[in-house]
């Protein structure tokens, strides 16, 4: 009875954690703050403001606007959501577009004063969004995750109203009960029916995003640079395939994403490379679904600890995650994902997060390539062990050393890179 709890809850996390977005996820939840404020308000507002956390000012200041004709941060993300947003669409509340609502997107940042502020909250993923129209006006509140609406207000009238808790995992399902064994037990049988959908969703989508930064020309084409070393190398093409598409989605591709723990950089890193290694040694689809759910799980695990928005790079986690998955997917048991995952967070943990921006996918490229070391030291019988650093005496305990360090010990670090963001602003 236990085991089938225990399953029911991974396939309720990857349900929860799997979910296609257009664009970089916190300008695309502002979007959708926006957007649904807008359609409780039930007219075109004429004043905006907006405060949000550090942490969403930092993801939001570099990156494109989808659908915006290259317009970047907070107002080109509300005034999208506003003119452009379907609220029942989610997080891809700005995915479809017309030519004229993109050249109305920049009429509305001409007319319409949309006053921003760094709001005092000690939720690093806090979003408030106000619309005013003649005597009328609305408001949304999103808090901990990013589609997550704690209040919806109109007229002083409360339609939602929810405490924000201090928890990042508000209103989804309890990770408390995940552990390394239980990962790969799930793995290894769930049925692959509960969750193909979802699987094939991120195949579909990841690797599109991903074959059109080759193709094209985005940010610094981290992943066309990487092509340019060994083209017939199953590590070299799994980094460029993950960099370019963050190439193409740092820089405003419209394309979706399935994104994973909120971050469409992190549901990128997890299931491209497992793709692209299926693909290089011909391993049939099955094993391939099956590393792409541990990949999936072990990047949720490894989150749950650090918190959606932090210091601590996710793309970190999901990089060592698809390390230990593509041990998985060429014949590795628990034991040696156990000892990948354990080499790789000793590599590589404590990469800092300075916002959403093209270098995510050099990021990347680094977090697949550390990943991937982490198993070829097991195959040569080296590992980090206990009393090396943060590594623990099993990986359970290391995943929770890196939660602690990012949510305890990366506070303040978090806080500096906010206030330099924020200077540069000025």
């Amino acid at each position: 009875m236990e085991r089938i709890r225990n399953q029911e809850a991974y396939s309720r996390i990857l349900r929860e954690e799997i979910m296609p977005a257009t664009g970089c996820t916190e300008p695309i939840s502002i979007a959708y703050c926006a957007a649904k404020a807008h359609q409780v308000l039930g007219m075109q507002p004429t004043a905006v403001t907006v405060s949000v956390s550090g942490n969403i000012l930092k993801n939001v200041k570099s990156v494109v606007v989808p659908n915006t004709n290259g317009l970047k941060g907070i107002r080109a993300a509300v005034a999208a959501g506003i003119i452009c947003g379907d609220a029942d669409k989610g997080m891809q509340v700005i995915g479809h577009v017309t030519d004229e609502q993109r050249a109305s997107v920049a009429n509305f940042l001409d007319t319409v004063h949309i006053d921003v502020s760094c709001a005092e909250t000690s939720c690093p993923l806090y979003i408030s969004i106000t619309l005013y129209a003649r005597t009328s006006y609305s408001r949304v509140v999103i808090a901990n995750n990013h589609s997550n609406i704690v209040e919806i207000m109109k007229n002083g009238e409360a339609i939602v109203k929810r405490p924000i808790v201090a928890q990042s995992e508000d209103n989804l399902t309890d990770k408390s009960c995940m552990n390394l064994h239980d990962i790969v037990e799930y793995a290894n049988n769930v049925d692959l029916d509960e969750v193909k959908d979802l699987l094939d969703m991120q195949i579909e989508y990841n690797m599109a995003i991903c074959e059109e930064g080759l193709a094209n020309d985005y940010g610094a084409n981290i992943g066309k640079v990487l092509l340019t070393e060994n083209v017939n190398d199953a590590k070299t093409v799994a980094r460029a395939y993950a960099a370019a598409g963050s190439d193409a989605r740092m820089s405003g591709c419209e394309m979706p994403v399935a994104i994973l723990c909120g971050s469409g950089n992190q549901g990128i890193t997890a299931s491209v490379p497992i793709i692209c290694y299926a693909k290089h040694y011909a391993i049939g689809t099955e094993r391939m679904y099956r590393a792409m759910i541990l990949s999936d799980l072990l990047t949720v695990y490894q989150k749950a600890g650090i918190g959606r928005l932090s210091a601590f790079c996710g793309a970190i986690s999901a990089g060592c995650a698809a390390g230990a998955a593509i041990a998985y997917l060429l014949g590795g048991d628990e034991t040696v994902v156990a000892h990948t995952l354990v080499n790789a967070i000793a590599m590589i943990s404590g990469t800092i997060c300075d916002g959403a921006k093209p270098s995510c996918a050099a990021k990347i490229a680094a977090a697949i390539d550390t990943g991937i070391l982490g198993y070829q030291m097991y195959l040569h019988q080296q590992q980090f062990y206990r009393g090396d650093g943060i590594v623990a005496p099993n990986a359970d305990e290391t995943v929770r050393n890196i939660g602690r360090i990012a949510s305890e010990g990366m506070v303040e670090t978090d806080q500096t890179i906010i206030s330099i963001m924020q200077q540069d602003c000025k």
